[in-house]
């Protein structure tokens, strides 16, 4: 059976005496490490942080605008027809 390990990273960071002083009050009040809580609180920050950009949000109207277009495209200008045809020219001279 293989065997697995678990590794784990050091990082290191410079904190302000006074800010380690509230992180080291939050981790105890949570029964925490400092690092635990630490990890915790950069774990949760960077979820936010993708998430915040990988989801869209739209208001009721923006929703009903987007599924009108969806169902009711309007027709294609010069310009993106332009473009394409030099996609459509792109993609066949490189093949």
């Amino acid at each position: 059976m293989p065997q697995t390990t678990n590794h784990n990273t050091l990082v290191k960071a410079r904190i302000h005496p006074e800010s380690l002083a509230i992180v080291q009050r939050a981790a105890e009040i949570q029964g925490r490490s400092v690092s635990e809580f630490m990890v915790a609180a950069a774990q949760e920050a960077a979820m936010k942080t993708i998430e915040e950009h990988q989801v869209i949000r739209l208001t009721i109207e923006e929703q009903r605008r987007f599924v009108e277009l969806l169902l009711d495209p309007p027709e294609p200008t010069e310009a993106l027809i332009r473009a394409q045809e030099d996609y459509a020219r792109l993609i066949e001279s490189s093949r």
